[in-house]
């Protein structure tokens, strides 16, 4: 599976993850677990759409390198997501959100930036996602008409595009064992971009933008 090949990854960059020394002054390497939560959306012209509450956890390789302006950090993280379409039960004239869930692999190589020493940084970096098609949570609204639209149905719209490049930016801040964060993951790619693959009754160009807030806390060893 894709997502194995991720952790393996992952996994094999952990290995490398020592102390070292270098240039007459030591380099604090740890590995950090966390968790947190998540609000999950996407930017479209095409859906009326609703923010949605989820979870995520991660690892992270973290490198702290003293006299330096920066640190730096390798980091895998999965989480669940959920998302509202704005759609109409058949017949109906008042559109209602029909809940997603989404779910989600992403590696991400973040540069901190030091604000205060190491206690407060800026966070910035690439990173790569694969996600899962949406799910439907109610099964019972697979027909509802998807609002703005005359024929295509709430379970016609599962299949996205599966792997996308984001930026994430934020904030950390905590000691050498605890850590807080604060994260904004912005994609690049068109999630939608898939839906175009498929043959509608209606002439649409589907193009949307992920954004994701993610708050969690970290220990590290």
């Amino acid at each position: 599976m894709k997502i194995k090949s991720l952790q393996t990854f992952v996994v094999l960059s952990l290995l490398f993850v020592t102390i070292s020394s270098a240039q007459n002054y030591r380099i604090q390497n740890g590995i950090g677990v966390y968790g947190g939560l998540t609000q999950f959306d996407i930017d479209t012209d095409n859906f009326a759409t609703e923010k949605g509450n989820g979870w995520i956890v991660g690892l992270a390789a973290t490198v702290d390198i003293p006299h330096r302006w920066y640190n730096v950090s390798y980091n895998i993280q999965l989480g669940e997501n959920k998302l509202g379409i704005a759609a109409l039960p058949l017949g109906g004239t008042q559109a209602e959100f029909v809940d997603y869930k989404i779910f989600t692999a992403q590696i991400a190589l973040v540069g901190h930036l030091k604000l205060i020493k190491k206690y407060l940084t800026l966070d910035a970096g690439p990173m790569l996602q694969y996600n899962s098609d949406l799910d439907l949570e109610d099964e019972t609204k697979e027909t509802y008409i998807i609002d703005g639209f005359n024929t295509i149905r709430a379970n016609d719209i599962l299949e996205i595009s599966n792997f996308n490049v984001n930026a994430t930016v934020g904030l950390t801040a905590g000691f050498d064992s605890f850590k807080i964060r604060g994260q904004y993951i912005y994609g690049f790619t068109n999630i939608l971009g898939k839906l175009n693959d498929k043959t509608f009754s209606e002439d649409v160009d589907f193009k949307g933008n992920q954004n994701m807030f993610v708050f969690s806390a970290m220990f590290v060893f």
